[in-house]
């Protein structure tokens, strides 16, 4: 077997970029994976490892902007490399030559870090291996972005939760301490569930089983407190229990069906919550027979001009539709005085996407 010329992408003495470019392409994954937390992660090394790997180096540092690289290798012995770091992290360009070279790595046109090769390697190949660098630094900052906005929108949700219910819940529960004190604990009970589930910390995505839980707590508190006025129905198929969904999608639709349907009625009214497998989709559907609405005035809610006090329903949309795409979502069916359907639409197995 030929020997790889210095500097070549090379796997194990072999040049991978003219023999195995999957496992060119596969290294590069794993670089992008360990700078998942960027250049001051915890697997830092590791993506250094990865890169000194595919360059064939004497060693390769990556470091911040504290200019302190994260080794794997050899380390260059002397202080050049410290005032190469040093060049590029004032001047934002490339600095030295073989054996040393120091490239400056930018995001967005920001200055984020410095990759420093250590040994006999070829321009092109660094800067190859800088752009997929500077690329998994890119993605880490947009998926950490993503996870901010979406960590923004589940606490706007929960500010909408009623504090008129919360309150209306703890009026009834008071109620009952000398009438019905069972009756009063079993309530407790049910708001302190509530609250651990509709305000605590909780990951992105939950489960089927677990909104339908919560569901079922948040009814039977508002039947407590609405008595004979509420009707409720709650079906589930047993085969929609594990599917995985965003935190927090079915409460607000519950709740909003209480809130805007049922209690403005004198009479109140009936909530039907139904969960089933439709060929490959999970279909959940919040149907109450309340006021119902103009249909213009569900298009503005679902749309976000308006909020018209409904709870979140175009932050449940978008969160739905973020996840699985524009094919998914809720679809709102309704007219005045004739109540309001909603349906929400999830695959029943999403790659990636876990409680």
């Amino acid at each position: 077997m030929a020997s790889p010329q210095p500097g070549e992408l090379t796997r194990a003495g072999v040049p991978w970029s003219r023999t195995d470019p999957a496992a060119v392409l596969a290294s590069a994954r794993h670089i992008a994976d360990d700078l998942a937390d960027g250049l001051a992660g915890s697997r830092v090394r590791a993506a250094a490892r990865g890169v000194r790997r595919l360059l064939g180096a004497a060693g390769i540092g990556l470091a911040d902007l504290t200019g302190r690289p994260v080794w794997a290798g050899s380390v260059p012995p002397g202080p050049r490399w410290v005032e190469l770091v040093d060049q590029v992290l004032h001047n934002e360009t490339r600095a030295g030559r073989p054996p040393l070279v120091v490239t400056p790595l930018h995001v967005h046109d920001e200055l984020t870090g410095v990759l420093v090769v250590s040994g006999q390697v070829r321009r092109s190949a660094v800067d190859e291996v800088a752009d997929w660098i500077t690329a998994s630094l890119e993605r880490a900052r947009l998926e950490a972005s993503a996870e901010h906005a979406a960590q923004a929108e589940l606490r706007a949700l929960r500010a909408e939760i009623s504090p008129h219910f919360v309150y209306n819940a703890l009026t009834v529960i008071a109620s009952l301490i000398h009438s019905d004190p069972e009756r009063s604990h079993e309530l407790m009970l049910d708001f302190a569930d509530y609250n651990r589930y509709s305000l605590a910390s909780h990951g992105e995505y939950t489960t089927v089983a677990d909104e339908f839980h919560a569901i079922e707590t948040y009814l039977a508190l508002q039947r407590a407190v609405l008595g004979d006025r509420l009707r409720v129905q709650v079906r589930v198929a047993p085969e929609v229990l594990a599917v995985a969904l965003p935190y927090l999608v079915l409460q607000p639709l519950v709740e909003n069906a209480v809130r805007h349907g049922i209690e403005p009625r004198s009479a109140g009214g009936t909530i039907q919550v139904t969960g089933e497998a439709e060929g490959t989709d999970c279909v959940i559907t919040v149907e109450d027979d309340g006021v119902g609405m103009v249909p213009a005035r569900a298009e503005a809610l679902l749309a976000g001009r308006e909020n018209l006090g409904s709870v979140g329903l175009a932050n449940v949309d978008r969160r739905l539709r973020n996840v699985y795409g524009s094919w998914y979502g809720l679809v709102l069916e309704t007219a005045q005085d004739a109540g309001t359907k909603v349906t929400v639409r999830m695959p029943m197995f999403s790659p990636g996407v876990m409680p």
